[in-house]
Order: structure tokens, then C-alpha cells, then sequence
């Protein structure tokens, strides 16, 4: 059976399957997402209404996790206004509700904040007097790009000043010669591509938020991506930044220089800290070039070990050219043709448990096809794939990739989702979808799909609405259960305020403490994107500081308690 499968298969490769590099769909084209927002719809509703004397909220949970607001962080007063409007233009001064209820709030509309201020500058000077001033204040703000993230990293908490950096888009030049984009951090990534694309060249990620996502924030929370497979993390292509510190210092590390073995490498300690350690402002990357030949293919596995075994053979059989390897489980599958709008089974026949997108990108078209449809042919015969099929134009590749792209859309409109991206070793991988919905027995769904090529799992739980019940039978023991398996809690959606207390379920203490000792050097007054990242300790030990400051100056004051215990 399967040898009279892959003779259809090959049979039906007969005609070039010639289609751009860059994804013809968005993932974020629904107006539950972020291209869309209805700030008037959510004015209206009393959940989006928050103040700077309630906690923090989980819009629609029926609970909600609370933290106290940082005594020592100061409130914004008229004086405050007056300086920002000195400093920027009018306009880039935002009081206006509407737009704050954007801005306060993250896609998901999980996360909801109260800021009483969004400001945007327009050039790396203003961000400098923004956060010199706020630093001297005891201003507390929070660095915004695209706001497309899902852990509540790019939102406030309380009434923290927004930055965001969408006013700071240019492009500032292109070595065509060696593929260095240099460009301010709120170029949106997807404009980005298409300016590379026009001359020869790619960006070395891919997300299915690029439509809103900017460079600035990617690089913030280190972004993984649908190429990291190919071309590997940010960490391995930003060759330099432009980083402003909490006290106003402007950090000058844009190099373009692919080697420079001097001293110690700074940027790195601003690629993944989410904002906590300064706000980047300028990026320089290496981007690689646009190659001619681009292949896309889904095929049908009958387990989750078949799509162990399919990794390892393109890897060995398509090489150099292989460009992404994501996998599906048919619940995520069935997911996205159920929720997103003209999206058809491409192999309908198929009734498989698993679904694996495999895409390739070379220099020869005619060589890479051949390679594609011999691995393909091989993998049919040995009967690791069940069914398969290349996409044959640009419509069927969009349609490949717009299911793999779709399935986060698709889950939120199921009602609550509970997301979780976790980093674990690949034959381990599938076993936490597996612990979770017999963990669950039935109270929701759970989706499993992502990145194997890279070893990242997006697990989605989705219920009717957010309940205590289902997230103790969810929590801890996500996190216990990828410790357990030296996993990360956090493969490339970071910490934010979701995962702030749960560094120790991926991290040493010694690491922590580590971390915490830059943040003090970097951020001593802690005005940075606060009670996220290494949220738990640092607000103890400011507490605790004030705590000794008062009972030193003889003021009376009621001891805090340990909110993180």
C-alpha cells in the first residue's frame, strides 16, 4: 500500500512548484487579534476597567492572581505631563482611553494593566530623556514593541508608563554585500521581509505575528520562530544593538562585525531579558540571502515515534535545504479547519494522528525537488509517512502553511485558552499532551504542535472559561513535569509576568542569583518592566529595603508579607 501510494505521489509531481520564501497569510488576520483591535467594544466592558488601586486581572478567569503594587514606585502627577510634552512632540503623549485600553491590554486579552500614559518617541534621545526622568521619578514603565506576545511581558501591571517604540521604524542601511540590516527596533518584522525580499535577502526568523510584531521586541524576547530549524536563534544573528539603560545611558554595541572577540560580549545580555535590563533601540542583524527554490510539503504520520524517526531522516536526506520541520497532532489539525476561513484538508483522505510540515529552501530548483520527492518516496516505502503531498503554487503552500500558522488563531476562539511553550527533549516531547489530557479526563481540549525540528512544544488547554479547577490540575505540574525532564518552561515565549515566579523550575539558584546581580547593577531602582522576568525576588528585596529605610527614619509601617511564598 504504501509503495502504490508514493508512485501517486510521485505521479502527481508534474509541474514546478515554484512559490516566494515569504508566507502569503498571516496568522494574525482575525479581529480577535492584534492588526484589529476594538478599543470602543472593550471601553464598554466593565473587565477592561481597571485602576491603579486593583490588582492585576485575568480578564474572563474566574479568579484572578494578585500582587501588590510597589509602594515605592511613584504616581504620575500633571508635572510628569508637562516634561514628556517638553520632550516629545504633543501627540506622542497619550492620555487618550481608547487607545491606552490598546496598550493596557495583550492579544490575548488575558493581561490587562492600567496605565494612565503611553508615550512614543521618535529616535533613541527621547528614549534616553523618557528614561533618565522616570529613573530620577521612581516612574516604573514598560517597554511595548508589537504586543503580540502571550505571557503578559509587553503589558502593565499597574499604572507603569508605556514606551512603545512603533514610532521608531526606519531602515538605516543594508551592507548587500554581507547581508547586515541595520534598523531602528519598531520596524514590524513582516515590513522588514519585504524590504530584504526586494533586495535579495531574508530576515532569519519567521513568526506568524510578524504581521505586528516589531525587531525591537523579537529581539527582547529572543524569538524563535518556523526557521530556527535553518538559520538558528537571534542570539547567533544579531550581531550588534543599541540599548538605552534605565538611567538614560545610551549603550553603543551596534557593530556589524561578524567577528569581534573584545571583551565581554554585551548584547547578549539584552537578547531574551524581555525589556528588564534596558529598552533596545537600534538593531543590527544578519540576514541571509533569498535563495530561488522553495518546496513545501504535508505529510501524514501514524505516531508520534514515526515523527521522531521522519525528523531524523530529513535531516539526513534533505540536508542543507531543509528550512522548517513543525508538527501537528490531528486535534490541532482539526482545530484550524474548523475555526479559519477558507482553509481546506489538503489530504483529506488522511486520517492520521499526526501531520508534519516539512519546507525546503535551496538554490536549484530542479536538483532540491528531486531530493524532495526521493526522501519523500523513501519515507512512504518505509512506511515511517502514511500520506503526503507537495504543494504544487503559491495557493497550496499558503494553504499548508496558513493551517500550521492558523492554530494559535484557531484556539482562541474556542473560549478560555490556557498556552504553554515549553523547550524538552525531542522522544519526551508529545509525552506531556499525553500526561495532560488524562490529567484532564475530558474537562478540556488539548492540542499539542510546534517547532520538532527544535525541540519546542506549544501545548494549548482549551475550556469554555477560565476556572481555579482546571488551572491547579494544570499548574504546577506543567512545570514540574518539564523539570522533571530537564526541560525549559520557556522554549521562545519568555517569562513576563505568566511565568515571573517559575524561573526555578529551568534555572539553578545559582544561576538566578546571577541574573538578579546584573539586574541590580543595570536597574537599581527597578523601574524596568517590573514584577515580571525576576519579578519574585527583586520586589521582596525592595520591600524589605524599604521596610529598613522607614524603620531607620522612625516612620511606623506595617510590615509587607512575602506575596511570592
Amino acid at each position: 500500500m504504501a509503495t502504490r501510494r508514493a508512485s501517486q505521489l510521485i505521479t502527481s509531481l508534474s509541474s514546478p512548484s515554484r512559490f516566494p520564501i515569504g508566507r502569503c497569510l498571516s496568522a494574525f488576520s482575525s479581529p480577535d487579534l492584534p492588526r484589529e483591535f476594538t478599543p470602543k467594544s472593550w471601553q464598554s466592558n466593565p473587565q477592561c476597567k481597571c485602576s491603579i488601586n486593583k490588582a492585576f486581572s485575568f480578564q474572563r478567569h474566574s479568579f484572578s492572581s494578585k500582587i501588590e503594587r510597589n509602594p515605592s514606585y511613584s504616581l504620575l502627577n500633571s508635572d510628569d505631563i508637562s516634561y514628556f510634552k517638553s520632550v516629545l512632540e504633543e501627540k506622542c503623549v497619550v492620555q487618550d482611553e481608547e487607545r491606552l485600553s490598546v496598550a493596557n491590554t495583550d492579544w490575548l486579552r488575558k493581561y490587562i494593566g492600567s496605565s494612565q500614559l503611553l508615550l512614543l518617541p521618535k529616535n533613541t534621545d527621547e528614549v534616553s530623556k523618557i528614561l533618565s526622568y522616570c529613573n530620577s521619578r521612581l516612574l516604573a514603565v514598560v517597554p511595548q514593541g508589537g504586543n503580540t506576545g502571550l505571557v503578559g511581558g509587553s503589558v502593565p501591571v499597574y499604572d507603569e508608563v508605556v514606551i512603545s517604540l512603533a514610532n521608531m521604524d526606519k531602515i538605516i542601511s543594508l551592507d548587500k554585500v554581507n547581508g547586515i540590516l541595520t534598523c531602528e527596533a519598531g520596524c514590524v518584522l513582516e515590513n522588514l521581509n519585504s524590504f530584504l525580499e526586494n533586495e535579495g535577502f531574508i530576515m532569519p526568523l519567521d513568526l506568524g505575528a510578524k504581521g505586528s510584531c516589531q525587531i525591537g521586541g523579537n529581539v527582547s524576547t529572543n524569538a524563535g520562530g518556523l526557521r530556527f530549524v535553518r538559520y538558528g536563534s537571534l542570539h547567533g544573528n544579531v550581531l550588534g544593538l543599541e540599548v538605552v539603560l534605565a538611567n538614560g545611558t545610551v549603550l553603543d554595541m551596534l557593530g556589524t562585525l561578524r567577528k569581534d572577540n573584545t571583551g565581554y560580549d554585551l548584547k547578549h545580555l539584552f537578547i531574551g531579558s524581555e525589556g528588564s535590563l534596558g529598552i533596545v533601540t537600534k538593531v543590527s542583524i544578519l540576514t541571509p540571502a533569498k535563495l530561488p527554490s522553495v518546496n513545501v510539503a504535508l505529510l501524514a504520520c501514524g505516531d508520534y515515534l514515526s515523527c521522531q524517526k521522519l525528523l531524523v531522516a530529513a535531516k539526513r536526506g534533505l540536508g542543507e535545504i531543509l528550512s522548517a520541520f513543525e508538527f501537528m497532532d490531528s486535534h490541532a489539525i482539526n482545530l484550524a479547519l474548523t475555526h479559519l476561513e477558507g482553509v481546506t484538508n489538503p489530504l483529506p483522505q488522511s486520517e492520521s494522528k499526526f501531520y508534519v510540515l516539512i519546507e525546503t529552501t535551496g538554490s536549484h530548483e530542479a536538483n532540491d525537488k528531486a531530493k524532495l520527492e526521493a526522501f519523500l518516496l523513501h519515507t512512504l516505502e518505509e512506511g515511517v509517512v502514511l500520506d503526503g503531498a507537495i504543494a504544487q503554487d503559491i495557493s497550496q503552500a499558503s494553504t499548508f502553511w496558513r493551517i500550521r500558522e492558523g492554530i494559535s488563531e484557531a484556539s482562541v476562539k474556542e473560549g478560555a485558552c490556557y498556552k504553554y511553550d515549553l523547550s524538552l527533549p525531542v522522544e519526551k516531547l508529545y509525552g506531556i499532551v499525553e500526561e495532560m489530557r488524562l490529567r484532564l479526563d475530558g474537562t478540556a481540549k488539548v492540542i499539542g504542535y510546534g517547532h520538532l525540528g527544535d525541540g519546542n512544544l506549544h501545548l494549548n488547554i482549551m475550556t469554555p472559561e477560565y476556572t481555579d479547577n482546571i488551572l491547579t490540575k494544570i499548574e504546577p505540574f506543567i512545570y514540574e513535569w518539564t523539570s522533571a525532564q530537564r526541560g525549559s518552561i520557556s522554549a521562545e515565549h519568555g517569562l513576563g509576568f505568566m511565568k515571573a515566579d517559575k524561573i526555578h523550575y529551568s534555572k539553578s539558584a545559582e544561576a538566578v542569583k546571577l541574573m538578579g546581580s546584573f539586574k541590580k547593577m543595570l536597574d537599581p531602582k527597578l523601574i524596568l518592566n517590573p514584577y515580571k522576568e525576576l519579578a519574585a525576588p527583586f520586589f521582596t528585596d525592595i520591600i524589605h529595603a524599604l521596610n529598613i529605610s522607614l524603620h531607620l527614619l522612625f516612620i511606623p509601617y506595617p510590615a509587607m508579607p512575602n506575596i511570592f511564598s
